[in-house]
């Protein structure tokens, strides 16, 4: 398969640095110098968020819920200004947004940076990357209310799960999505914490009507991979396969490339085996959306940084291969991108995701990769930024049964405080 490559610009972001401009700023740009192809007219957008009771700053996607309704989480605002978590339904062509809970920084959690994952009773999960009873996150379930609710604001039932303590348990659960096993246990990570303080993989078990907590692996040992910043997923032989967004073995970065990561299960406990050392040049460095599978165990995935042009990321797959695994450069961002959030693969194998820069207005960019059946073609969807539009798409995109395609941007439309929109190709 062929590599592809636009434009030249090197950027650098600090995890712990940037989740605190994201919150609190509108990031710069610089200008645009990538080429953009078929580009498309407009998006729809869902929301504007006001930064009241329904929230401020979506730094995750949407999560699709029945036909008609997605559910997502802001990072600020509500009457907390820790956060909300909110609802969209379509009623003849138009969304309605309903603020399901809105947090409070306090025990119940603050600041949830991941979205919605639903779970086999219905209700709704995901995490805080604060509050909690020591203010090191939480993992919260959402349920309806118990009686029919006819007022115009209908919160949810909020319950913190669990609460992370540091150590050993994790820190701070970043920007990945929980998932669930087919035994109902909660899978996910935490940024830092734990033995090391460079984040865990965790699990937590339903045992009589509460939560038990077991920590898969912490994250930080040698050579290891450190501070996660997205989520695991499972293949069909029920292992799983994650990144992190700093550490491994490359001299090329100062804290670390990041790594890809296997954890196998075996009587009881889990065994970590790396998949690749991110070397800052070749592959790239900050592995930090979460990773995609095919039905053939390929993973595909991101990097924000580098490349061989010392560019601005890349999109990546790793195919299995006689007991190994053999990396392939998909795209290599050497114009403004850096791609945050991974890829979301479509039914008919075209691989979508956003830029968080880059685009006709340096705003983000929705793009599309189709493999023709000699290499993957790349291709500009939609730039963001016009009057009134998001700016800086920084959550993965999910895509209907019709094939439109949802997501977020950080900031930008009327209010400044972000949007929810949809793309129909």
């Amino acid at each position: 398969m062929e590599k592809h490559s636009l434009g030249t610009l090197h950027l650098n972001f600090n995890s712990r640095a940037r989740k605190i401009a994201v919150l609190l700023a509108i990031m710069s740009v610089s200008t645009l110098l990538g080429m953009q192809i078929a580009q498309a007219q407009s998006d729809d957008i869902l929301h504007f968020f006001s930064g009241g009771m329904d929230g401020s700053l979506p730094t995750s996607g949407v999560t699709l819920g029945g036909t008609g309704t997605l559910y997502g989480t802001t990072t600020s605002g509500g009457s907390g200004n820790s956060g909300v978590v909110y609802r969209l339904t379509e009623r003849h062509s138009a969304w309605t947004l309903s603020s399901l809970y809105e947090f409070t920084g306090l025990d119940d959690g603050g600041v949830p940076q991941a979205g919605i994952t639903i779970g086999p009773n219905g209700a709704l999960y995901g995490t805080t990357a604060f509050g909690g009873t020591l203010d090191a996150g939480t993992v919260f379930e959402l349920r309806p209310p118990l009686t029919v609710c006819k007022a115009v604001t209908c919160y949810w039932i909020e319950t913190a799960i669990h609460s992370f303590t540091g150590n050993p348990d994790g820190l701070n659960p970043g920007f990945g999505n929980l998932i669930f096993d087919s035994a109902g246990n909660i899978y996910g990570t935490t940024s830092y914490g734990g033995t090391n303080d460079k984040g865990v993989v965790f699990e937590l078990s339903p045992s009589g009507g509460s939560w038990t907590e077991t920590i898969l692996h912490n994250f930080g040992s040698g050579d290891d991979g450190a501070t996660p910043e997205s989520g695991v997923i499972f293949d069909s032989a029920g292992n799983l396969y994650g990144t992190t967004n700093f550490g491994g073995n490359s001299p090329n970065c100062e804290s670390g490339c990041g790594i890809v990561y296997q954890l196998v299960p075996s009587n009881g406990s889990w065994t970590e085996n790396i998949i690749l050392y991110f070397d800052g040049s070749t592959s790239g460095y900050e592995p930090q959306g979460t990773l995609t599978i095919d039905g053939s165990g390929n993973l595909y995935g991101t990097t924000l940084n580098g490349g061989p042009d010392g560019g601005n990321g890349s999109v990546f797959e790793l195919s299995p291969s006689d007991g190994g695994w053999t990396y392939i450069a998909l795209v290599n961002f050497s114009g403004e991108c850096n791609p945050r959030p991974g890829v979301t693969m479509s039914a008919a194998g075209h691989l979508y995701g956003v830029c968080y820069y880059g685009g006709a207005n340096t705003f983000g960019e929705l793009f599309d990769l189709a493999y023709n059946g000699s290499m993957w073609v790349y291709s500009n969807l939609y730039s963001f930024g016009a009057t009134n539009d998001g700016h800086y798409p920084e959550g993965p995109v999910v895509l209907d049964a019709s094939g439109n395609i949802y997501g977020t941007t950080v900031n930008g439309g009327m209010n400044q405080n972000g949007v929810v929109w949809e793309f129909a190709p």
